[in-house]
C-alpha cells in the first residue's frame, strides 16, 4: 500500500521519529503528570488564600473622593446653552443629565484588586497548563487510531470518545481564560462609571459584588481543573487497552 504513494525516507524517519516523541510524552503525562497535578491542586484548594471566609478580606479600597456638591442659584449660570440643555431634568423620557468630565485620577492610576490579580496570575499558569497537556495527549490518542475497516471498530470508537473527552476538557479551560479577561473589561467600566458619577454609590458597591464573584469563581476554577486531571487520568487507565490497540486479532479471540 505505501507504494500507491512515494514519501520521502528522510521526511518518514523525521516523523516516525515524532510520533514516538509525541507516545513517550503523552503516556508520561498520563502515567506521572495528571495524578501528580491533580493532587497538588487539591492541596492548592486548601490554601489559606482559596479559603477566605469574610469575602469584605478581598475587598479593595475605591481611591475615588465624593466631591463637594455646587450649588447654582440659575441652571445656566457658569454653563453654555449646549451643556446647560444636557444638565436640564425633564419629564421626558430622553432627558439626560451629564456626568462629571474625568480628565486624569485624583491619585493617580486606578489600581486593580491586587489580592485577586495575585491570585489570577497563580490560577492562569494552571489553565494553560492543562490546556497544552489535554492537546499532547489527544495527539497521541489520534495517532493510535487505525485505518477505517468495516467491522471490529469497538476499540476504535473508545479512542475517538476519549479524544471528544479531551476537546472538550480544552475548550472549557479556553473559557476559564475568556472569563478572566471579562472580569477585568467589566471592572475596568465599573470604575469608569464611578469616576464619572462618584455620588451614586450603587456603582461602588456593584465593584466589590463583581470582585466577590469573581473570587467564588477562581475557587471553582481551580476545582475543576482538579476534577478534570482527576477525570482524563481514570478514563484512559480503564480504557488503556483498547486506546492503545483498538482492534484485537481473530488468533486472540480464540484463546
Amino acid at each position: 500500500m505505501s507504494s500507491l504513494l512515494k514519501v520521502d525516507n528522510e521526511i518518514k524517519t523525521k516523523v516516525d521519529a515524532f510520533r514516538e516523541r509525541i507516545t513517550g510524552e503523552a503516556e508520561n503525562l498520563v502515567a506521572n503528570f495528571f495524578p501528580k497535578k491533580l493532587l497538588e491542586l487539591d492541596h492548592f484548594l486548601k490554601d489559606p488564600i482559596l479559603n477566605i471566609c469574610e469575602l469584605k478580606e478581598i475587598h479593595s479600597e475605591i481611591n475615588l473622593t465624593v466631591p463637594d456638591p455646587i450649588l447654582l442659584s440659575d441652571l445656566h449660570d457658569g454653563l453654555e446653552a449646549q451643556n446647560a440643555k444636557k444638565r436640564k431634568m425633564g419629564d421626558g423620557p430622553g432627558d439626560m443629565v451629564a456626568g462629571t468630565k474625568v480628565f486624569v485620577m485624583p491619585g493617580g492610576m486606578m489600581k486593580s484588586n491586587g489580592k485577586l490579580v495575585d491570585l489570577i496570575e497563580k490560577v492562569k499558569p494552571e489553565i494553560r497548563t492543562l490546556i497544552e497537556k489535554c492537546n499532547t495527549v489527544k495527539m497521541w490518542v489520534q495517532l493510535l487510531i487505525p485505518r477505517i475497516e468495516d467491522g471490529n471498530n469497538f476499540g476504535v470508537s473508545i479512542q475517538e470518545e476519549t479524544v471528544a473527552e479531551l476537546r472538550t476538557v480544552e475548550g472549557e479551560a479556553a473559557s476559564y481564560l475568556d472569563q478572566i479577561s471579562r472580569y477585568y473589561i467589566t471592572r475596568a467600566k465599573l470604575v469608569s462609571k464611578i469616576a464619572k458619577y462618584p455620588h451614586v454609590e450603587d456603582y461602588r458597591r456593584t465593584v466589590t459584588e463583581i470582585d466577590e464573584k469573581e473570587y467564588i469563581s477562581l475557587k471553582i476554577i481551580v476545582s475543576e481543573l482538579r476534577n478534570q486531571y482527576v477525570t482524563l487520568h481514570d478514563m484512559i487507565l480503564k480504557n488503556i487497552e483498547k486506546i492503545k490497540r483498538p482492534r484485537s486479532s481473530n488468533t486472540d479471540a480464540l484463546y
